[in-house]
């Protein structure tokens, strides 16, 4: 998976700004509530209780939602690396997330405000959403769709897409979501792979303004991909598009004849049945495609959202990702749902058609939450504070970070101008792999810029050696966890032995493929992906660390850093920075970043090499593909580039 020659990385990125969370904000938390019922008062306490009972942990939180038949086992894990949770229960998320609010004031709450590219709106309540769902079921169920079969959903952010997803569910299929951006070899390559044989797609959409025909391309990738047999097609631009007779039908078309009142029952399954497979890139090869499954995903997700974003009743909950990736499924759809919240849906993009955009929806919606990227944070800071200081942002009272490390200046400028320099940061880390949130501040703990802090509740987390032994304070190492938690992926579908290298890289532990290291008060700080560590002259440098010291400078917006060989240092920093509006490129430029690395964090981390470009390649969920930008610049293969940014 990783050169695990990469570790004992330097830590040259000091940071010792703390910031406590408020006695009100800890007394009314979800969490505290919980840890009063155990009899804990101190958060260290009780999350040492957490490892030595976490089967007792989960237990509780599963009995939080609606089983069809109770689970006799709650944890096996005999066949290692593969384990099992809550198993003989019969369970369904899409009961969690619709039905069982039918019978609460929870019915007639909105679900999701949505907001189109374009500045148009629609509002639903959860029974709007369980009447959409149940309908859309019904029309999959009347196209062949049952129990264990595959369905690629490829489709913009409208609230189609999120009954997509749940009217799969409530079948028992399982459902593949391919981010409406994708080109049609990579939608035929994950649909083939999956053997999906229904896809359920748009007549198009505008993104930034930006016609996106996603009907042709899916029927470019349809040619390709011999698995389909059905395609479902919703209007969301109402533009003609060619229909094939006896594959496409419209959406509108199907429901006409489907009564408001239908209900398909949900389809109860074994709690390790799948749920979902979702694809992510890897260095070389095929996309992976990581499988989860009905009941410790939920688990997982729920709880992470109810104790993390310390979710209430009245929130308004905007995570900004798009539900093609694992944080739109986890933080979007089903974790939020399932708590009964009332959630923002968003199609565009946070610059379209201002750099205000987000902003402005936060104002409209009066959003308490907002859960988004470093890299959307970073791309606005670019474009100064006026942006955020027009609008009203008073309705927030928590902010959350997810897809990379988040770099200090980032994360007091997040803190600063959208958070009053008040508000708790939520710095997340987790992975497509790991389902749910792993590494995270709760409300209970002071925040520390650039640290996701600590493991949340029964997470065993490490820095170690590639022997698997922990590494001291303030050294880099290798992050690993070392016991499953319930939303853990199960395989990667149809390639077991690839799922194995997760758990046998460092011999009977989860390898994240993460560098990280821990400070005296055990928090952990990520520094990136192993690979993205740089050795120069015997030192081991984190690219992220680097990146972040540029950032610190008033010029820079973004910068990624990647290790080039040096006859002399085994490998030097070249660095590629983006600069802020009104700032120029040239020499003098280069000289003062320079100046500010050094005076910053020192020589050994001055970038020999640095460019000034226009944009970074990166994933269309906003993670610098550092991978990428050094093979080109060394002339080498660049690896699966399908979820590159087009």
């Amino acid at each position: 998976m990783s050169n695990l020659g990469f570790e004992n990385t330097d830590t040259i990125l000091m940071e010792e700004r703390i910031f406590p969370p408020s006695k009100e904000l800890v007394e009314q938390a979800n969490l505290t509530a919980y840890m009063r019922s155990k009899g804990f008062e101190d958060y260290e306490a009780f999350y040492q209780w957490s490892l030595s009972h976490r089967l007792e942990f989960w237990e509780d939180m599963a009995r939080e939602l609606h089983w069809f038949q109770p689970w006799q086992t709650t944890f096996q894990w005999q066949d290692k690396p593969f384990f099992q949770w809550f198993v003989g229960g019969k369970f369904n998320i899409v009961y969690n997330c619709l039905d069982r609010h039918m019978q609460t004031p929870t019915r007639h709450k909105v679900a999701f405000y949505w907001e189109g590219d374009g500045g148009e709106s629609r509002t639903l309540t959860y029974e709007d959403l369980y009447v959409l769902t149940n309908r859309l079921a019904k029309a999959l169920q009347n196209l062949g769709v049952k129990k264990g079969d595959r369905v690629a959903i490829y489709m913009p952010a409208i609230p189609e897409q999120v009954a997509a997803l749940l009217a799969v569910a409530r079948l028992g299929a399982v459902h593949t979501v391919i981010f409406g951006g994708f080109a049609a070899n990579a939608l035929s390559e994950r649909i083939i792979d999956a053997q999906a044989k229904v896809l359920i797609t748009a007549d198009g959409n505008y993104r930034a303004g930006k016609l996106i025909e996603l009907k042709k391309i899916a029927d470019e990738a349809m040619s390709q991909s011999p698995t389909i047999e059905t395609a479902v097609v919703v209007r969301r631009l109402g533009q003609e598009v060619p229909m094939q007779a006896g594959r496409d039908h419209y959406l509108d078309e199907l429901l006409a004849t489907i009564p408001e009142d239908t209900v398909v029952p949900c389809e109860p399954m074994e709690s390790e049945d799948l749920l979902y497979i979702l694809y992510t890139s890897g260095s070389t090869g095929k996309p992976k495609g990581v499988v989860h499954v009905q009941a410790g995903y939920a688990v997982g997700v729920y709880t992470t959202t109810k104790f993390v974003f310390d979710i209430k009743p009245d929130d308004i909950y905007w995570c900004t990702a798009d539900i093609g990736w694992v944080t739109g499924h986890s933080y979007i759809v089903y974790g939020p749902l399932a708590n009964g919240a009332t959630g923002v849906l968003f199609e565009s993009t946070p610059t379209y058609p201002e750099p205000d955009r987000y902003w402005s929806v936060v104002e409209k919606y009066k959003v308490s939450i907002l859960y988004t990227s470093p890299t959307a944070i970073r791309g606005l800071m670019r474009f100064g504070e006026q942006w955020p200081a027009k609008h009203d942002l008073s309705s927030l009272r928590l902010l959350g970070t997810v897809g990379e490390p988040i770099n200090p200046e980032a994360w007091m400028w997040y803190r600063h101008n959208i958070g009053h320099d008040s508000l708790p940061v939520m710095d997340t880390w987790w992975q497509t792999e790991t389902g749910m949130i792993l590494i995270s501040p709760t409300i209970r703990q002071p925040l520390k810029p650039g640290s996701a802090t600590r493991p949340l509740p029964t997470i065993e987390a490490d820095i170690v050696d590639s022997n698997g032994k922990p590494v001291p304070v303030g050294k880099g190492g290798f992050l690993i966890v070392r016991h499953p938690w319930p939303a853990q992926m199960r395989t990667i579908y149809g390639d077991p032995a690839r799922y194995r290298s997760y758990w046998e890289t460092i011999p009977d532990v989860y390898f994240a493929g993460d560098a990280a290291t821990r400070d005296d008060l055990g928090y952990i700080r990520v520094q990136g992906r192993v690979d993205d560590v740089i050795k120069v002259s015997g030192h081991r440098l984190g690219s992220m660390e680097i990146e972040s010291s540029l950032v610190s400078h008033p010029a820079v917006a973004e910068a990624a850093a990647i290790g080039k060989p040096d006859p002399v240092k085994g490998e030097h920093v070249k660095v590629f920075v983006i600069l802020k509006q009104g700032n120029e490129a040239s020499e003098a430029m280069i000289a003062e970043l320079k100046k500010h690395v050094r005076a910053t964090v020192g020589a050994l981390a001055v970038p020999e090499e640095l460019e000034f470009v226009p944009s970074l390649p990166k994933t269309r969920s906003g993670k610098i593909m550092r991978r990428v930008i050094r093979a080109k610049e060394l002339g080498q293969p660049v690896g699966d580039v399908s979820t590159l940014e087009s």
